[in-house]
């Protein structure tokens, strides 16, 4: 197995390097060897490495920044998918692609499925929803992860600002106020990237849309509040802050976010006898990472 990853310095690209190079001959590329904006070089890279699995971790994902910067969002989020499920149909190889719940329009009272009819409400998840149908219109073998509320050790996320925030808030005696009606799963890093060797490693991989992420639900606040707990628990915080709970509408952001990113990941665990651990699992691990 030849697998070309995208990304690979990038929060998902970083773990998926750690987890794919046990599969085969792995060519890991970050943006300054392969730049997505950059169709004709993307598509001649392609070629040239002639993989037999493409893994796509590369994503625009500054999500309020695309208000402002759709054309940038849409080459990266959806052109070059675009491009590299052609390529994928020309090679025969399979592509494993990451998408968001930001597709959904947060609306819905219960979890999503793969049925739901997407809605972005941001140039961000509409950026990101036309890579899956421009992926599912080229016809290749492709596999497409809807996930959500990503952290790690490594990139910009959540986890990282508000251990951030909480130590300084530690030092200033400052409180922290997060949004606390929104809600979805945390979803580590090394979770989605262990998960995908495995289903790589399978002798016969579905095609399709899958939603995968962490197991269970909580708001933002619910989430900060777990973060300082368990940081605190691993020793990388002296003591908790003060979180206060406040509405969307108290916190205004340039891009909507879904209320409801709750995903229903029944389908993958049906196909793939797998499922990714609870949410607070996930961030327990992770800090015990981040005290190696």
């Amino acid at each position: 197995m030849k697998i070309l990853l995208t990304g690979a310095a990038g929060q998902l690209g970083r773990e998926l390097k750690r987890s794919l190079a046990c599969l085969g001959e792995l060519v890991a590329c970050d943006r300054s060897q392969l730049d997505l904006a950059e169709p004709e070089a993307l598509r001649a890279a392609v070629r040239a490495i002639a993989p037999t699995v493409i893994v796509n971790a590369a994503a625009y994902t500054a999500v309020d920044k695309a208000e402002t910067e759709p054309d940038i969002a849409t080459a990266i989020n959806a052109t070059a998918p675009a491009i590299l499920a052609e390529e994928a149909k020309r090679l025969g190889a399979l592509l494993i692609h990451y998408s968001t719940d930001y597709v959904f329009d947060g609306t819905k009272p219960s979890s999503y499925t793969e049925d739901d009819t997407p809605a972005p409400l941001s140039a961000y998840g509409r950026s990101k929803l036309d890579g899956e149908q421009a992926i599912a219109a080229a016809g290749a073998r492709h596999l497409i992860f809807r996930t959500s509320w990503v952290y790690g050790l490594h990139g910009a996320n959540f986890m990282k600002t508000m251990l951030r925030l909480g130590r300084r808030s530690c030092e200033t005696g400052d409180e922290l106020r997060v949004v606390g009606d929104q809600f979805g799963a945390p979803t580590w890093t090394r979770h989605l990237a262990d998960v995908t060797a495995l289903v790589l490693a399978r002798r016969e991989v579905p095609d399709g849309l899958y939603h995968l992420a962490a197991d269970g639900e909580t708001s933002w606040h619910g989430y900060a509040e777990a973060i300082f707990a368990e940081a605190q628990l691993a020793g990388l915080m002296e003591r908790v802050p003060v979180v206060h709970r406040i509405t969307s509408a108290d916190y205004p952001l340039p891009a909507p976010r879904p209320a409801n990113s709750r995903l229903d990941c029944s389908r993958f665990r049906r196909d793939f006898g797998l499922a990714l651990p609870n949410w607070r699992t996930g961030l327990i691990d992770c800090l015990a990472d981040a005290r190696i």
